[in-house]
């Protein structure tokens, strides 16, 4: 079915024009809106449909759906904005199961008086990451409330993958000797948004690391099919995911504060603002576990694709029926990582 187009009087103003109630009214306005915006920028034959739905072909396998809700602020920060932000966030939550991300679906809540200019370069940064990934927006939905219910642009999008024969990646997995790897320096995203926010006064040349991975996680799985877990340490960092797998495999983790990838402006970012680089956030990293034997031809494979260059094992899954996260400090101590308590900074993802 093709598009059904309306005979505006005049298009939208992109320039001046400014996000009102009528957006999402479902009449005339709103149909301009969806035409002139987001259907011009994710176009596809699905979209094109142009109904309540999008109907797709469903591959043989094991399907994988995931959600997740953006309200980063500010709205667009040193490497990215939330428009890639919200697709690359989603296509992770599905790879992390080792699947192949298939579609996405995108939700907006626009505030009235948003710039349409400000909306333009959001959804074209997502349509971007979405061309560059691979995984079609094909379907979505957007409301409008009422100047000063909102902040801006609030976005979620919802993924759906198919996993590959063979292949199980769970977070009950972990097993004492498994090996955890990262696939590079942690912190960055968290870092490069908190280095915006009004309260703070000092900058860093650090960017966002938001990025798809579904291509360094199926190289991952190429070479290692039996991986136990992944997982993208997003909000609470490092330290919350690694608890996380804990308590759902039943063991402990050890990890090894000289072995940890981080950059030194995080380090010093960090320790300027009280914070612990293991608790901040990351938009385009993953933690993986693996059997010991598998550990190094795992760490090859991630090395070797751009957004695993840095990757390294930091630890291993050992026997504790407390299911702590410890670590072995530079001072050959060792301190307890325990979880995330309360909200470090809000609105990072």
């Amino acid at each position: 079915m093709s598009t059904v187009k309306y005979n505006y009087t005049r298009p939208l103003d992109f320039k001046q024009g400014r996000v009102d109630m009528t957006h999402g009214s479902g009449g005339r306005a709103m149909a301009q809106l969806i035409d002139e915006l987001f259907v011009a920028a994710f176009d596809n034959e699905f979209l094109r449909q142009m109904n309540d739905q999008a109907r797709f072909p469903a591959p043989q396998g094991r399907m994988v759906m995931s959600t997740d809700s953006h309200v980063v602020s500010p709205l667009f920060f040193p490497g990215g904005d939330i428009g890639c932000l919200s697709v690359h966030g989603t296509i992770n939550d599905v790879a992390m199961s080792g699947a192949r991300p298939l579609y996405l679906s995108a939700s907006f809540i626009l505030e009235e008086g948003f710039p349409l200019a400000d909306l333009k370069c959001i959804v074209e940064s997502m349509a971007q990451a979405a061309r560059e990934a691979g995984v079609p927006i094909i379907t979505g939905d957007t409301k409008v409330v009422e100047q000063g219910k909102g902040d801006g642009v609030f976005i979620t999008t919802t993924g759906v993958g198919v996993v590959p024969e063979g292949v199980n990646i769970s977070g009950e997995r972990a097993s004492p000797g498994d090996k955890i790897l990262v696939s590079g320096m942690l912190g960055d995203h968290g870092v490069a948004v908190m280095s915006l926010r009004e309260n703070l006064t000092f900058h860093t040349s650090i960017q966002s690391d938001t990025a798809a991975l579904h291509e360094l996680v199926a190289a991952m799985v190429a070479a290692v099919p039996d991986i136990h877990v992944l997982r993208d340490p997003t909000r609470g960092g490092l330290a919350t995911t690694l608890n996380e797998i804990a308590r759902q495999s039943a063991v402990g983790m050890m990890l090894h504060e000289d072995k940890l990838p981080v950059r030194e402006q995080v380090k010093a970012a960090c320790e300027f603002l009280g914070l612990d680089p293991l608790y901040v956030a990351n938009e385009g990293k993953l933690a993986a576990i693996c059997a010991p034997q598998d550990a190094e031809c795992l760490l090859q494979a991630m090395r070797t694709h751009p957004l695993g260059s840095d990757a390294a094992i930091v630890g291993e899954v050992i026997e504790d029926p407390h299911h702590f996260v410890q670590m072995e400090t530079a001072f050959g101590g060792r301190r307890v990582v325990d979880w995330l308590t309360g909200e470090q900074l809000p609105r990072i993802c």
